[in-house]
């Protein structure tokens, strides 16, 4: 098939590539000149696993190619998937679909023909007839351009995977009798043929589905972090605790891992906007569990500065504190609402000369935190800490020997974030060793 996509951050460009992988011929498209012409040279603007060899294959072949022009990529096919951000607005909870709006009204007059627009932004429910009213009004082809919903599930770091071999397709339309429906199917045959389940739905659940699923995702995080709040107070084991809860088939082990939490361009911002949408539904009271969701998640970057604060006596200012990690999670440069940066923030607030290391994500975090001091090298970095801190469980970190470090700290003290770092191992190695949420 030809078929477009429009908004080539990291959904578009993912989603750009991998159905090239699929055999189609592929036409991205985006404002962003410089994010084109990287694109087109074989190399995503942003790190995530295996991207740039998919990019640069399909690339070279011709089947892939990316564009800053609408005409140019209205007139390539009949199938058009829009993958724009939709951030939250500022200063408020819900969605900004300012990027989504202006993307569908100005690919609308260029649509003269029968085509399919397939949106996989997450949005708020309701969204849908919107974007059908700016069609009906543009575009020439008016009723014969009909609108499908394809949410992604992708997780950073492993959305290849997600795309090519995800564990559910969900494809939703206005009625049963959709010419969208044999387009989307035909676009995801092999994916289909493969044996993924497939939901066929209607819009308003298929647009619900991204935000529902983040929601619980993060409920089930929060709530094994608020169980070693209570285990903290009763003495107990979280980490064991959540290894009987996980035995559970119907909770199960995924997810279970207590820490600090959360972060993200998704999961903060989907339980914020569904919320949010909620209460514009007038259905607020359904989700107010999202808000102590939300706040548990926050909470452990303050138990974070509160246990950093513990194991100096008390006293934070001038002391060093190296922090191992930038991205919000491993295998990306990702630091939306990144964990690790808002505990190393705070800690600068509190007059700590704070040093953070990462493998990918530096550069981004140089561009938002210029007040902190950064290095290349995890080793390096601890030269003359007065105490360590792992906040993101890069595999890098949790393979450094730590008998390799003791001696160039001031003092040998490490506090585990993750819960990744194997403790007897570093005390052996004459480290004194905390866990957050640990005993």
């Amino acid at each position: 098939m030809k078929l477009t996509v429009i908004g080539c951050g990291y959904l578009g460009a993912t989603h750009a590539a991998c159905m090239a992988e699929l055999g189609h011929d592929v036409i991205g498209m985006d404002a962003d000149m410089d994010k084109v012409h990287a694109l087109n040279s074989g190399k995503a603007p942003f790190f995530e696993r295996d991207l740039d060899v998919l990019l640069a294959k399909h690339t070279a072949t011709g089947r892939l190619k990316f564009t800053t022009s609408y005409a140019e990529a209205a007139a390539h096919g009949a199938l058009h998937f829009i993958g724009v951000g939709t951030p939250q607005r500022a200063g408020e909870d819900a969605y900004d679909l300012t990027h989504l709006f202006s993307a569908v009204r100005q690919l609308a007059p260029r649509l003269k023909s029968p085509a399919v627009v397939a949106v996989k932004s997450t949005v708020p429910v309701g969204t849908a007839p919107r974007v059908v009213k700016i069609l009906k009004e543009f575009a020439p082809a008016g009723d014969e351009v009909e609108v499908a919903w394809n949410p992604e599930f992708l997780r950073e770091s492993f959305a290849i995977e997600d795309t090519l071999r995800p564990d559910r397709l969900v494809l939703g339309f206005e009625s049963e009798r959709s010419w969208a429906e044999a387009v989307l199917r035909q676009c995801f045959g092999k994916i289909i043929e493969a044996g993924t389940p497939t939901i066929v739905t209607d819009w308003a659940t298929a647009e619900l589905a991204k935000a529902s699923a983040n929601s619980f995702l993060a409920t089930k995080i929060s709530f094994i972090n608020a169980m070693a709040e209570v285990c903290a107070a009763a003495g107990a084991d979280v980490g064991q605790l959540a290894d009987i809860l996980g035995h559970d088939a119907r909770i199960g082990h995924r997810g279970m891992r207590p820490g600090l939490g959360f972060g993200g361009g998704c999961l903060p911002k989907d339980i914020r906007g569904f919320m949010a949408r909620a209460g514009e539904l007038g259905a607020d009271q359904a989700l107010t569990f999202l808000r102590e969701v939300d706040a548990i998640n926050n909470r452990q970057r303050e138990r974070m500065v509160d246990l950093a604060r513990e194991q100096l006596g008390g006293n934070l200012m001038g002391k060093r504190i190296t922090i191992w990690g930038a991205a919000f999670k491993p295998n990306t440069d990702d630091i939306r609402d990144s964990p690790a940066l808002a505990v190393a923030h705070k800690l600068h607030e509190l007059g700590v000369i704070v040093t953070v290391t990462d493998p990918k994500a530096l550069d981004n975090a140089r561009k938002t935190h210029p007040e902190l001091d950064y290095t290349d090298d995890p080793i390096a970095a601890v030269q003359d800490a007065d105490l360590l801190l792992h906040l993101t469980e890069w595999p890098q970190f949790t393979h450094i020997a730590p008998h390799r470090l003791a001696h160039r700290t001031a003092t040998p003290k490490v506090i585990d974030g993750r819960g990744t770092l194997d403790a007897d191992t570093w005390r052996k190695a004459g480290w004194t060793v905390r866990a957050l949420n640990r005993p």
